[in-house]
């Protein structure tokens, strides 16, 4: 009866073939490497941005509300509107930050002219022109270029005073408003008091000119607000958009429409899922690249040392012995390479944080767990090559040497 090499033996064999020659063992180790690294580090990358998108979540879209008049009421009832001191009795709201209203102008073949850009405009140009109440620009957030926005004191008096967003002070040709630069809405002027940069939620703000609500009232007879825009602090938003109606219209809150964010905890998963199956998928083909390395090299090796299985077997080595140790050094590399891959990829996905300044997120079970995948893939690579060495007769090999 023939017996099996002790378990220590095979290892020390395993050994000493893997280590006879070094220069393959780090080319053939390297694949893995490089695999395991991209798993683990796509992952943990794909976890924290993940976490990243779900914070700026968070903190715009999550916390926006808007309550806008129902427009799919009975036929033949009257339009609701809003009134105007809409904000203030959303304000009174506990978890409200900022409110404010918002209104799209109808000013027929109005056009904007510009007196610094007058040269090459003659027709002017057909922007947005829009009426905000004072609280609207902290309601979606609003960054300044330049100037400053309108006060409750500009829309109780109705100036005319105007911000402009910032495409469309670029078409009109003002980048500045320290001199009080002036735009024509049709023959009427206004002054430009600001220069918007940024908005959250509202692009076409970006594009258009915004007027106080009591300027527009008097300018082109606005009756009511077209919508409220209203920032909640963080968590209060499906709070506030079940008391915003209510507050707005206590008899007839039905008759308003509230667009809320979804849950939370909803969108996060979602965004979570996708980026992570988009890493896997990379971190998987590189993991294919790895193991088909081990596999060629192996194979190779195997070919280079025909002598010596034949050797072995003309000694007694059994079909198994000699296949089972081509299958412990493949195991040996995968499982070197999954060592140092994740140790490469846990460096990777901490370096990418720290210089993004982001908050590194890393899946333990992933980490503990990728050098018995590195093992697992040397294993799977090592099958074929050890078979085909396990095929290889004595007197053919001794005949070859």
């Amino acid at each position: 009866m023939t017996r099996g090499p002790a378990v220590r033996d095979l290892l020390d064999e395993a050994l000493a073939g893997v280590a006879a020659r070094p220069t393959r063992l780090i080319l053939t180790t390297l694949g893995t490497v490089l695999g395991i690294a991209a798993l683990v580090g796509t992952v943990g990358l794909g976890q924290t941005a993940a976490g990243q998108i779900t914070q700026r979540f968070d903190l715009a879209a999550a916390t926006r509300v808007v309550v806008a008049p129902d427009d799919n009421g009975q036929e033949g009832e009257a339009a609701t509107q809003l009134p105007w001191d809409a904000p203030d009795r959303i304000s009174r709201l506990n978890g409200v930050d900022a409110a404010g209203t918002v209104s799209a102008l109808e000013v027929g073949d109005d056009l904007v002219h510009s007196v610094a850009g007058l040269e090459g405009q003659k027709n002017g140009h057909a922007l947005p022109i829009l009426a905000g109440s004072a609280g609207l620009f902290d309601a979606i957030r609003s960054k300044l270029r330049t100037g400053r926005t309108f006060d409750a004191g500009h829309d109780a008096r109705g100036d005319r005073v105007v911000v402009l967003g910032k495409h469309a002070a670029e078409k009109l040709g003002i980048n500045r408003v320290d001199a009080q630069p002036a735009v024509f809405i049709g023959d009427q002027a206004y002054t430009v008091i600001g220069i918007l940069d940024a908005v959250s939620g509202r692009a076409e703000l970006l594009d258009g000119v915004i007027m106080p609500n009591g300027t527009a009232q008097e300018a082109y007879g606005l009756e009511s607000p077209d919508a409220v825009e209203i920032r909640t602090q963080v968590g209060a938003a499906q709070l506030i958009a079940g008391q915003a109606p209510v507050a707005i219209d206590p008899n007839n809150p039905g008759s308003l429409q509230v667009d809320a964010p979804p849950v939370q905890g909803a969108v996060r998963k979602g965004v979570e899922s996708d980026l992570n199956a988009l890493f896997l998928l990379l971190g998987a083909v590189a993991l294919l690249v790895g193991g088909l390395g081990i596999a060629n090299v192996t194979l190779l090796s195997v070919l280079e040392r025909v002598s010596e299985i034949g050797l072995r077997r003309a000694l007694g080595a059994a079909r198994r012995h000699v296949a089972g140790q081509f299958l412990v050094e493949s195991v040996i590399v995968g499982f070197l390479g999954g060592l140092l891959g994740t140790a490469v990829g846990v460096l990777l996905t901490v370096a990418v944080s720290w210089i993004r300044d982001w908050t590194p997120i890393l899946d333990t079970r992933l980490s503990l767990g990728s050098p018995l995948l590195g093992a697992l893939i040397g294993l799977i690579a090592g099958t074929y090559p050890a078979w085909k060495a396990s095929a290889i007769q004595p007197i053919t090999a001794l005949r070859g040497t």
